[in-house]
């Protein structure tokens, strides 16, 4: 698509900023000018410039990040300089106004902390009000230490530059902007104007383009998005792809996801070490949903919350926290501020329905912006802490302890579904969440945070390494869905723990503890604490094959059950069914062999341009046709030969999932005494573990309709393990 099409126009507009006169008269990025200092052609550069201490050579890069004025200043400075030829020092500090155009303030963040920069307050200058020509000079200070000078030159009124692309499936037409005023539900003094996702960046401190590679997607017309088509359509879909860290994010907008109308968005990661690249909105889904019957304002009430959802997904690409879960980032690292949860925030990364009063509290102080601690780590943390590619989402947000309940109505527990916790070396590790209600009154849960683990931190630690978070691949924006869990019931969901956003978690042979918290206002709820071993490998062959299985594309596969464009995964699973095939890794792999083709999936093809001197390829969404012999194979050598030790390995959650989704496979291909067979081993096995009556009684209800001809299809695929 041409960069003139429609999604790019609708999001091109620019914040005054970039006029030569910006509303930021001092506030913006200043580059070092060096060592030796020109003849002032101005008074303020005589002043600037006047006779003072020795200047210190000048290194190259070296940075100032002026936050005074503006759009919703942080009375903050930040910089960074190259103390050696590998490794740059990060400063911050809290600054005030002592005269006009100067500033000074107290440094009290420091990357890394420990350094031989002892300065520690800065005294600020700025010569002139003009673009052209303004300069800014720093002073370092500190005890004992020969104060060191800076000149700097203004480069622009951003922090940062970021570039934006859009994708959309056909007909989908993305909000992009909106009217802040068309709702009447909106603050008395919010300005009325047509605001772009561009701006709202622009105005949080980064110079924000749309690629001009901004396409409609055509194709494929109906049926919903799985983890797996996702997955695989960012490794080819956005032209930036690329592993290493990049000021730049992909938006994907899409009709539905198959987990339902329940999901809005997605922040999604890409193959390989780099996180928080691209995001996906749903817009068959909540987001969606018209208002309230009072409410007559249907379009304008719609458009409110599209734009409102792609905001706040991208806001996860820039490592943004959800409002109320800032304390929970880096728990077992050094946090870089100690941040405290908004609940109540008016904020991009706020639920609107989270809120006390809900949608209509929330938007009723909406300003269509971040929070300033948002906005303080957007500028001024570290670049590796915000770039999308770089530091892992949710990374260096500060933590603080778990605020335990002393009785907590509610009980937390890990578990693993076999007699004792030891897991095969290679085999993939399976645990349980388990949430009761073990209070005498009912409780009320999300009935997602299982499945979402929004809310729930996980911690994982081998004996004699350091402890880590668990962050699946893939976070997700769900509807709440109010679940009241009577006294003693409870609720489960399998949670795939060998690897996430920090790489491989549990793999190598030793001794783990696993321990997670879910937290709630009124405090946190703490599990158990797991201790679970992997076992030593039991020959060379599996020495030898670790070195491909344990690797980033091969855990995402078996993450979303399955991909289509990452062949070389495909190939080391394959190899692990070959050699292996008596071990439980082998039932693992065969299950994302096996779902890849049970159905129909949606691919990216990319061709040449439409037109002659097009600079974007074609993009077309084709379907890549079922293997259902090929599906029912591999399922069936998973699943159903030693369905116990599937069980045990698999987890009674997922393993479940997976019988279900074999069955419907039969039952579409016309195999239905197979699929009822398929059933009768389910329960079989599940009832010899001792799972809930009421998980009983669905099984046992599918397997006599397949019987008796009444149909029972589910048409619900997997969910994946990626959480």
């Amino acid at each position: 698509m041409k960069a003139d099409d429609p999604i790019s126009r609708q999001d091109s507009s620019t914040d005054p900023a970039e006029a030569l006169h910006p509303p930021r008269p001092v506030s913006g990025l200043y580059t070092a000018l060096g060592s030796t200092l020109r003849q002032a052609t101005s008074d303020d550069d005589a002043d600037l410039e006047a006779s003072g201490p020795e200047l210190i050579p000048a290194v190259a890069g070296e940075e100032l990040r002026l936050d005074v004025d503006g759009r919703y200043p942080q009375m903050t400075a930040s910089g960074s300089i190259e103390i050696s030829p590998v490794q740059r020092l990060h400063w911050i500090a809290s600054i005030h106004s002592t005269g006009p155009n100067t500033y000074s303030g107290g440094i009290w963040y420091k990357d890394p902390a420990v350094t031989p920069f002892g300065y520690t307050t800065v005294d600020i200058k700025v010569s002139s009000l003009l673009v052209l020509g303004r300069k800014a000079k720093v002073v370092f200070s500190g005890p004992g230490l020969k104060p060191r000078i800076r000149l700097f030159k203004f480069r622009s009124p951003y922090f940062h530059r970021v570039e934006v692309e859009y994708d959309a499936e056909s007909p989908i037409a993305p909000v992009l902007q909106v009217d802040t005023c068309a709702h009447p539900n909106h603050p008395a003094t919010l300005p009325c104007e047509t605001l772009t996702i561009r701006q709202v960046f622009q105005r949080s401190g980064f110079d924000t383009t749309v690629s001009p590679n901004t396409s409609n997607v055509t194709g494929a017309p109906g049926g919903t998005w799985s983890d797996m088509e996702m997955h695989d359509a960012m490794t080819v879909f956005w032209s930036r792809f690329a592993n290493l860290p990049q000021w730049a994010l992909w938006t994907f907008f899409a009709d539905q996801h198959d987990m339902g109308s329940g999901l809005g968005g997605i922040m999604f990661d890409d193959i390989g070490p780099n996180h928080r690249q691209g995001t996906a909105i749903f817009y068959n889904s909540f987001i969606s949903d018209p208002p309230p019957p009072a409410d007559p304002n249907v379009a304008a009430y719609i458009a409110r919350n599209r734009f409102w959802t792609a905001v706040h997904e991208m806001g996860h690409a820039f490592n943004l926290a959800h409002s109320w879960q800032k304390s929970l980032g880096a728990p077992f690292g050094s946090p870089w501020i100690p941040l405290v949860d908004e609940p109540e925030a008016r904020s991009f990364m706020n639920y609107p329905y989270g809120v006390a009063g809900g949608e209509t509290a929330f938007y009723a102080d909406f300003e269509y912006r971040f929070t300033d601690q948002e906005l303080l780590f957007m500028r001024h943390a570290p670049e590796r802490f915000v770039r999308m590619g770089d530091a892992a989402w949710f990374d260096h947000h500060g933590f603080e302890q778990a605020r335990t309940m002393p009785a907590p109505p509610l009980g937390l527990e890990i578990r693993a579904n076999r007699p004792k916790p030891v897991f095969e070396f290679l085999e993939p590790v399976m645990i349980e969440l388990k949430l009761k209600n073990i209070s005498t009154a009912p409780q009320i849960v999300d009935e997602n945070i299982l499945t979402t683990l929004d809310g729930i931190t996980i911690a994982l630690k081998r004996q004699g390494s350091p402890a880590r978070q668990f962050l699946p691949f893939a976070q997700y924006c769900m509807q709440p869905a109010a679940k009241v869990l009577q006294p003693n019931e409870a609720m489960y969901a399998s949670v795939y723990v060998t690897a996430g956003l920090n790489g491989i978690d549990v793999a190598e042979p030793g001794r783990y503890i696993l321990q997670a918290a879910l937290h709630r206002p009124e405090g946190d709820v703490v599990s158990n604490v797991f201790a679970l071993r992997i076992a030593a490998p039991a020959g060379f062959d599996e020495e030898v094959i670790a070195q491909d299985f344990f690797s980033n594309a091969v855990s995402r596969v078996l993450a979303f059950d399955g991909s289509r464009v990452l062949p070389e995964a495909n190939t080391t699973l394959r190899n692990v069914v070959d050699r292996l095939g008596d071990r439980r890794v082998a039932k693992h792999a065969r299950i994302p062999l096996g779902l890849a083709v049970a159905e129909p999936a949606r691919v990216l093809a990319i061709g040449a341009g439409a037109e002659a001197g097009t600079a974007a390829p074609k993009k077309t969404l084709k379907v890549e046709s079922a293997q259902p012999d090929r599906a029912e194979a591999e399922l069936k050598a998973a699943l159903m030969k030693q369905p116990d030790v599937a069980a045990e390995s698999l987890g009674h959650v997922d393993y479940k999932v997976y019988v279900d989704d074999l069955t419907t496979l039969l039952e579409t291909k016309g195999e239905v005494e197979e699929a009822a067979e398929a059933q009768d081993t389910l329960y079989k096995i599940m009832a010899a573990r001792n799972v809930l009556p009421r998980v009983l009684g669905e099984i046992d209800e599918r397997r006599q309709a397949l019987r008796s001809g009444a149909g029972a299809r589910s048409g619900k695929k997997g969910r994946g393990r990626g959480n």
